[in-house]
């Protein structure tokens, strides 16, 4: 979840703020009925939407910011107006279909953990027939760059060491993970290609995959693939965190290439990008191909990268997540199954804390240190 200071600096993005406020405008009428998913701790979007007239704005937020969010709508008039929901909108039930879902869930990425279930769902479950989704559309673009100050900081640590001690182990890792940046226009190897398109109103799928077929436009060195996006909210008003464009919070997505690559004007770059959800998050991979002029064309780099590449999993933890592993509870598995066997809706945190303590006197000293892992459970699981 993002902090206050975060939720503050997205409020001060004025591009990406007077961009939302613009298609609320265009997008709500007198007496319609809006859905904020992921109002955040400002609910501007909730009360920009009561401004431009809507009779009801069910608010959605899962975080506890919600509550400072709704202390700003009582503070600007709308508390009357606006309903705030503290869930995930996957679990929302509203007594009407709306007439606007808006949103932004995105992170540098739409990509952006579950953004796209979220909003499939809540488009054929809470959109009337015939309503508006703010945003429509995200186009994703990418081009080769080179910037050896973003690849330096993102590679040395791992090729220099320090202090005499050989870390080059975990170069291979952090070439198999993406990053942040900011990549101006001027260090864009090869011209910008867009290799998907997210359409809200219609798309079926979570997953995203493309390619790019390019020339190298300009002499130079490939340190990896730039990618950003283009936001369509309601036709007429877009914004984009493409190198060149006004500079927005989100900077740009960075994929390292394995090694930096000498390119000459006219090789041939080849790249597929491909991102698929796995449980909360995107698993990303891109190939890279990258041929010269010679005759036959020689290959100058070929590359095949992946986030999975990029953690340090562990065999034993692969193992426990095979689809034919047969598992058993560990020590601490059987103590938060026995608790969460004990929360039935009737029996205080107190008296389970007690029960626990008694259960396992070999891990707890007293109620008291049960108390605060009953507590955990009862916040992540409890009603």
């Amino acid at each position: 979840m993002y902090s206050v200071v975060a939720y503050g600096e997205m409020v001060a993005d004025r591009i990406r703020t007077d961009a939302y406020a613009r298609a609320l405008q265009l997008a709500t009428a007198p007496g319609m009925t809006i859905l904020d998913i992921g109002t955040g701790a400002t609910g501007i979007l909730a009360i920009l939407a009561c401004k431009h007239g809507a009779e009801r704005v069910y608010a959605v937020e899962p975080d506890d910011s919600i509550h400072l969010a709704r202390e700003i709508a009582r503070a600007n008039g709308y508390a009357d107006r606006i309903t705030f929901i503290q869930g995930l909108s996957t679990a929302v039930e509203l007594p009407q279909k709306v007439d606007v879902i808006v949103s932004d869930l995105r992170g540098i990425l739409p990509m952006h953990q579950r953004h796209v279930p979220a909003i499939m769902d809540a488009r054929e479950r809470l959109l009337s027939p015939g309503g508006k989704l703010i945003p429509q559309q995200d186009r994703l673009w990418a081009a080769l760059a080179e910037v050896p100050g973003l690849y330096q900081r993102y590679l040395d640590p791992w090729s220099d060491g320090a202090h005499g001690v050989d870390l080059k182990a975990g170069r291979r890792l952090a070439t198999n993970t993406w990053r942040k940046g900011r990549v101006a226009a001027g260090e864009l190897l090869t011209a910008p290609a867009c290799w998907a398109t997210l359409d809200y109103r219609s798309i079926q799928r979570s997953e995203v995959y493309g390619e790019i077929r390019s020339p190298v436009l300009h002499e130079g060195t490939a340190h990896g693939l730039c990618v950003w996006f283009e936001a369509v909210l309601v036709e007429g008003v877009e914004f984009s965190n493409a190198p060149g464009a006004p500079e927005l919070i989100y900077g740009q997505a960075f994929f390292p290439l394995a090694e930096p690559t000498p390119v000459c004007v006219g090789d041939a770059v080849e790249i597929d990008i491909r991102a698929d959800l796995v449980a909360e998050d995107y698993v990303w991979r891109w190939a890279t191909r990258i041929v010269g002029q010679g005759s036959p064309p020689a290959v100058k780099a070929e590359f095949k990268q992946s986030t999975f590449f990029g953690a340090p999993l562990s065999l034993g933890r692969l193992r426990k997540r095979a689809a034919n592993h047969v598992p058993s509870l560990s020590a601490d598995g059987q103590v938060r199954s026995f608790a969460l066997s004990l929360m039935d809706g009737r029996t205080s945190l107190e008296r389970i804390a007690e029960q626990l303590a008694a259960r396992f006197r070999d891990r707890f000293g007293d109620s008291r240190d049960a108390l605060a892992v009953v507590a955990d459970l009862s916040e992540k699981y409890g009603r």
